[in-house]
């Protein structure tokens, strides 16, 4: 199994390319904060006043960041073991054992990440090396530091975008491996993206934590001004992580609230209907960094907002404390952008590529690439609107509580273009790469798809 591993990576290296990006860049930004532990460890810090900013960068900002890309492996993986389940049922009629599909495909997501991880250490080294000289612009740390990239960074790279792979792999193939191979086949034929209790609780407790934290600043932190920025911070994220492992629930409510409006109006609303409510699952995988893009990028970069309108309104200059706080903001959401836009446009690129052959039975059946392409368009406008319903709910659970601390009012008086400007971007990137897949796919005769 091991060398079927080796032999399908290099046969198939195109269906695993959205899974190695996903782990390269997540690999890149955990090295790049790591670096900032390997930098504060140096000797010649002891006495400048930066170590704690170095050590909090690397500490707070890179743990969430490893806590994204753990949960951004996962996802990438779970959707490619779900598109293969009709291998594996072709592997078990052929006479593998469970235990033999289960290493093939762990072996193959440990040599995916080992191989990502190695390609990331050049640009992870640029990116520390630009980090360092950031908070070196901005007065946080001395200008005689030198950059340490070194065996920190190196070990918890590798050990997260390994370990969260092989454990991801493990997880979404054991179930498969040991189920019967016509149960195999009807899911290969309807995804339904049924969740399991553990997924349940699991988001369950982030929802509730984060709600926690929302109240927490509501009431203990209520009088410590920008003390409790950190606190209310995290209600996002929490909250924004247990919606997107509810996405298999919240992509069944969407359907049927669309199924109500467009089920009889027209092919292309008939055709996404259906094809949501059989593709669960791909829609589910697509929805959750839509969630996680709009959730905590509305959170953190409001959050910011509030505490600049507070401290305008005080009369208040700017500290070297809140040009730190500020900078660590903006390089998160700068960090969540980027790869929340990377997990989005590779998840949707990898579920629309897997389905050439489904669109070949809809035009052999009579449809045109033109209601095909305008199902595609509905289906991704419905996930899109999802997901931004859903973080925008997450991203209150920051800003709201903090609104009223700071401000005293419950909706900030801020510029609303900047959720526009959220928007606009989850827009642009989830559509633009499901229609320019879609494409792609029908720009072939159906017959050959079907081949």
């Amino acid at each position: 199994m091991l060398a079927l591993a080796r032999t399908s990576l290099t046969r198939r290296a195109g269906a695993f390319l959205a899974t190695f990006l996903v782990l390269l860049f997540g690999a890149v930004m955990i090295m790049a904060f790591a670096s900032m532990l390997d930098t504060a460890g140096q000797a010649d810090l002891i006495s400048s006043g930066g170590e704690e900013t170095l050590t909090t960068m690397g500490s707070v900002v890179g743990g969430w960041g490893l806590c994204l890309v753990a949960f951004a492996a996962a996802s990438t993986i779970g959707l490619s073991v779900r598109q293969r389940t009709a291998e594996i049922a072709l592997l078990k009629s052929a006479g593998a054992a469970p235990a033999q599909v289960t290493r093939m495909v762990v072996a193959e997501a440990g040599l995916i990440a080992l191989v990502a991880t190695v390609a990331a250490v050049a640009p992870a080294y640029a990116a520390g090396s630009q980090l360092l000289r950031l908070l070196v612009d901005t007065g946080q740390v001395d200008a005689h530091v030198s950059f340490a990239f070194g065996p920190i960074a190196l070990s918890i790279g590798c050990g997260v975008t390994v370990l969260s792979s092989v454990l991801a792999a493990w997880a979404a193939t054991r179930k498969r491996a040991r189920s019967r191979v016509t149960d195999l086949l009807l899911d290969a034929a309807t995804d339904t993206g049924q969740m399991t209790w553990k997924r349940v609780v699991s988001a369950t407790v982030l929802i509730v934590a984060g709600v926690y934290l929302g109240v927490l600043t509501l009431t203990a932190l209520r009088d410590k001004g920008p003390d409790a920025m950190p606190v209310a911070g995290q209600s996002a994220i929490l909250v924004s992580v247990g919606l997107a492992l509810l996405a298999p629930g919240l992509v069944r409510l969407a359907t049927a609230a669309a199924g109500r409006l467009f089920m009889h109006r027209g092919t292309a609303g008939y055709l996404m209907v259906q094809n949501l409510r059989h593709r669960t699952g791909q829609a589910a995988a697509a929805l959750m960094p839509v969630i996680l893009f709009t959730g905590i990028g509305t959170g953190i970069l409001y959050l910011q907002l509030v505490e600049n309108q507070a401290a305008a309104a005080a009369g208040y200059t700017a500290t070297n404390e809140q040009n730190n706080i500020q900078t660590l903001n903006l390089v998160v959401i700068g960090m969540i952008v980027a790869f929340a836009c990377i997990m989005l446009i590779n998840t949707i690129i990898a579920a629309t590529l897997q389905r050439a052959r489904e669109f070949a039975q809809l035009r052999l059946a009579g449809a045109t690439p033109s209601q095909v392409l305008a199902a595609v368009r509905a289906e991704g406008a419905l996930v899109v609107l999802t997901g931004i319903v859903a973080g925008a709910v997450a991203g209150m659970c920051t800003v709201v509580p903090y609104s009223v601390v700071r401000t005293g009012q419950w909706i900030p008086t801020v510029t609303p273009w900047l959720f526009v400007g959220i928007v606009a971007v989850a827009v642009t990137a989830a559509l633009g790469a499901g229609l320019g897949s879609a494409r792609r796919l029908l720009r072939r005769r159906a017959v050959e798809a079907m081949a």
